[in-house]
């Protein structure tokens, strides 16, 4: 009996560490993501002419025009990540990347098989931000409450 009170004392202080580390590691998931897809808004803005070009040849993305899906996807990824950096309206930020993501894949045909591994890892973190919440060391963490007593939900 001594042996599983030892193991479970054990356990429980690897636990809590685990807890208390679990905000920073929200945090980093949040900054590996929002990353990736401001990088890539980045990327258009440099070279405009290439986006539209790519856009109007290499893209299908359904229902829009090439150049206004040029302007739309430019603006999700350079606006969207900063808020899932910071934590503000995180779920919803998460929401709108998960869904870009997905229509990323089905609007470049040709994507390689490492792409399509890279987008399928955006989507998993994305899922889990969606699930979770952007934790503690986020906006939303400590303005949520404030907004919630203010209009009474």
């Amino acid at each position: 009996m001594a042996l599983v009170q030892t193991g479970f004392k054990l356990t429980s202080g690897v636990y809590r560490g685990l807890d208390w580390l679990a905000p920073l590691g929200d945090l980093l998931l949040r900054l590996y993501v929002a990353n990736v897809f401001w990088k890539a808004g980045q990327l258009k803005i440099q070279s405009w002419d290439s986006t539209l070009y790519l856009f109007r040849e290499e893209y299908s993305v359904p229902l829009l025009a090439p150049e206004l899906a040029a302007y739309i996807g430019t603006g999700v990824e350079l606006f969207f990540p900063v808020l899932l950096a910071f934590g503000l309206a995180g779920r919803f930020a998460a929401m709108v990347l998960f869904v870009f993501n997905i229509i990323a894949v089905v609007s470049y045909p040709t994507l390689n098989a490492q792409g399509i591994a890279d987008h399928q890892l955006w989507g998993l973190l994305l899922g889990l931000l969606i699930l979770r919440g952007p934790g503690k060391l986020s906006l939303d963490h400590w303005l949520w409450p404030a907004l919630r007593r203010r209009i009474d939900v």
